[in-house]
């Protein structure tokens, strides 16, 4: 058979459930390549959308098979296409991708996790999907569940340097937490999450405690959702007052509401280092006028 795999976001970054889909299939004997609109003859193509946002793309074929938030909540993986390893050739990748846990313990107003998944429970162990000296965990709440716990406590005595790229859950470190995170070879900054205003102790007692126990690196990376500015601004100086890195992400609900002037703005003027330690956000609108 000849597949063709599309990959709405085209970002470059890899898709893991593509990289999957292109394993299992290569394993059967079919050809795979990436779906080409002049060449057809596909006896099936996949399209994958992440994000609700993105535009669908014209050139797809009527029967193509659909999957991904993108596209709705109810698309999943058969069994042995989930737990496949993923084919890395497919982007050139230099880390590895995968889950160690599935779902999420809590309803973000924003978040289709739980809806999609259902509850935290564990989902794979990371030999799994290891393929490379760095590895790129893709969980949403790795630190509530007691499977990602052990899965952290089996990584940190292996050599391999991890990213947790969608961030931990501040509220679930104690000291027990730290220590087992600052055990861990990291790549990529430790990201946690401060996207209202009763975070704001726990993100400030879990650097606390992962400093105390030498948690490197000591910068940490905080996701921060921007909504009302008032609000967002607060944690955003809060968060500068710590020494911790806020990352700005302008609020979309779930019908894709545009976000505000204001709003990109301010996400800007965070998220651009030089700017963000130079100046208030106050004297960057005044510099900007009516433009991001």
């Amino acid at each position: 058979m000849k597949i063709a795999l599309h990959d709405s976001e085209k970002n470059n970054y890899p898709n893991l459930v593509m990289m999957k889909l292109s394993a299992w299939h290569k394993k059967q004997g079919d050809t795979v390549e990436w779906f080409n609109p002049m060449v057809g003859g596909y006896d099936k193509v996949y399209s994958s959308k992440v994000f609700t946002w993105t535009r669908e793309d014209p050139y797809l074929p009527k029967e193509t098979i659909r999957g991904g938030t993108g596209y709705g909540l109810s698309t999943v993986l058969p069994e042995e296409i989930e737990h496949i390893m993923p084919d890395y050739s497919l982007y050139n990748c230099k880390e590895s991708y995968g889950f160690l846990t599935r779902g999420c313990p809590n309803n973000c107003p924003w978040c289709f996790v739980p809806k999609k998944e259902g509850g935290i429970r564990g989902n794979a162990d990371v030999t799994e999907f290891l393929q490379h000296k760095f590895v790129v965990f893709m969980d949403n709440n790795v630190l509530a569940c007691d499977h990602g716990l052990k899965q952290i406590g089996k990584l940190a005595k292996m050599t391999v340097k991890v990213d947790f790229n969608q961030g931990l859950d501040a509220r679930l470190i104690d000291n027990g937490v730290a220590k087992l995170l600052a055990n861990l070879k990291w790549f990529k900054p430790l990201r946690l999450a401060c996207d209202k205003m009763s975070q704001m102790k726990s993100v400030e007692k879990a650097t606390k405690l992962l400093r105390a126990n030498n948690c490197t690196p000591k910068r940490y990376f905080i996701y921060t959702l921007i909504n009302d500015i008032d609000e967002s601004l607060e944690r955003i100086n809060f968060l500068k007052g710590l020494n911790l890195d806020p990352f700005g992400q302008p609020y979309r609900d779930k019908v894709n509401t545009p976000p505000t002037l204001e709003q990109k703005q301010l996400a800007r003027w965070v998220n651009m280092k030089s700017v963000f330690r130079s100046c208030t956000f106050e004297e960057y609108k005044q510099s900007r006028g009516a433009r991001v």
